[in-house]
């Protein structure tokens, strides 16, 4: 029996359904409605998949409650309003934020978006705006170090709790203005640089990234090393005349810095040494100039490798400050919220 027009009409048109439904379930479309226009979802194993979810939402979730701590503790007691500690304030709050943009980064696993272009260029600008100023953070904390430990006759008059204030204000202010000027491309036409619907890419001109990369990573490096190799010299000889019972004020007129404030520059050294680490490798990209075009995907060990650094700050904190533990007994037993807990004594 021959068959009809019609029929065949009706068996090429199944056919051809059962062709595209194989098509979307080898290709995996972010939207599966929008054939044409739709961005490719790479295929995974379920259980790695399960497992990198839970990994990272555990880590922003740790360098969220961390960090939360730390500027709860800085901010409501007292005792821990010195200079030093304002800067670590400082750099909590920006690791807090950067817990919270670990969960954007869940997101993109999967290699989609689903927010939108407008809520991609969001993320991509505080995400630049927290790295500028906590690199910038940094930089406050290696010339605090430096002048405590080289000039301590100067340091109280120098480092006061108001200048500090200003430095920090500036420099949030300034990363702000800096990465509105990187960005502002991408700022004026969210996913202008989107090949397809649910592409969420970081892409930065030429200019704007050698200016990124020129004054968010080899220059504030470069005080950075440049200030820490200095205050180990001086470290090192002042650990040698407290040696050989040098008094406080040697004879060459020399004053040596306290005890804890070198406790407090090994500690803070730790922090800046992990910092450089984490934060080396995507710069490191951006220098060979190979990858000025970073997806979500292939930028996913960087990026997340330099979230981690912010996690680790707070650790390093407990285990190297005894004030950071006894607040956080305070905070967790909720003896903070008795009266006149703020001038409980903590140090």
């Amino acid at each position: 029996m021959t068959e009809s027009f019609g029929q065949k009409a009706a068996r090429a048109q199944q056919v051809l359904i059962f062709q595209v439904m194989e098509t979307l379930e080898e290709t995996e479309l972010c939207f599966p409605q929008l054939l044409n226009s739709s961005c490719r979802r790479p295929i995974r194993p379920h259980f790695e998949t399960m497992l990198i979810y839970i990994l990272l939402s555990f880590i922003a979730l740790l360098t969220a409650a961390l960090n939360l701590l730390v500027i709860i503790s800085i901010s409501h007691f007292k005792q821990l309003h010195t200079p030093t500690n304002l800067l670590l304030l400082s750099l909590a709050v920006s690791d807090f934020y950067f817990g919270l943009l670990m969960f954007f980064q869940i997101v993109l696993i999967d290699g989609c978006w689903f927010l939108g272009d407008l809520m991609c260029t969001l993320y991509q600008y505080v995400d630049y705006i927290i790295s500028s100023a906590s690199v910038g953070t940094m930089v406050l904390v290696s010339v605090d170090r430096y002048v405590a430990i080289c000039h301590p006759l100067h340091y109280y008059s120098e480092i006061t709790q108001k200048r500090v204030q200003v430095c920090v204000c500036l420099c949030w202010i300034c990363s702000v203005i800096f990465q509105s000027l990187i960005l502002k491309d991408i700022l004026k036409q969210p996913g202008r640089y989107h090949s397809c619907i649910g592409e969420c890419i970081f892409f930065i001109n030429y200019i704007a990234g050698l200016a990124d990369l020129t004054f968010t990573f080899i220059v504030p490096i470069t005080v950075i090393v440049v200030l820490y190799v200095r205050i180990f010299v001086v470290a090192v000889s002042q650990a040698r005349a407290m040696r050989s019972h040098i008094a406080a004020v040697t004879q060459s007129g020399k004053v040596t810095a306290k005890k804890s404030e070198m406790k407090a520059a090994r500690t803070l050294g730790v922090v800046v040494v992990l910092f450089l680490i984490c934060l080396c490798p995507y710069y490191c990209v951006a220098l060979t100039g190979q990858d000025s075009l970073l997806n979500a995907s292939s930028a996913a060990f960087v990026i997340c490798l330099y979230y981690f650094n912010s996690c680790l700050n707070p650790v390093i904190y407990a285990l190297c400050y005894p004030w950071f533990r006894k607040s956080t007994k305070f905070i967790v037993t909720f003896k903070i919220l008795q009266p006149g807990s703020s001038k409980a004594s903590i140090l």
